[in-house]
């Protein structure tokens, strides 16, 4: 008897989680696509700008304050500065 009160129970929450989740189907079309063919015909679906940059870009100067390499370039410049080992300073 206790059998069949727990698979009445089961079913009975497959049926509410059932009726309580929402049905939807999605397209074809939205689905990333999986092979080197689906890729290029996404990419190339839409217009494709062949020159981005008319101009040279100052993004990988390090001399330039607001690039991302003059960060890097100052963050390795600071851990450098002071010798660890392990994470830990050296006395010297």
């Amino acid at each position: 008897m206790k059998s069949l009160k727990a698979a009445a129970v089961v079913a009975g929450s497959m049926v509410i989680a059932g009726a309580a989740a929402p049905a939807f189907a999605h397209s074809t079309a939205d689905l990333t696509p999986s092979s080197l063919n689906g890729a290029v015909n996404t990419l190339t679906k839409g217009p494709v700008d062949v020159m981005p940059l008319q101009h040279q870009s100052n993004a990988l100067n390090t001399e330039n304050k607001g690039s991302a390499l003059h960060a890097v370039k100052e963050a390795t410049g600071a851990l450098n500065s002071s010798p660890l080992l392990g994470g830990l300073p050296l006395q010297g």
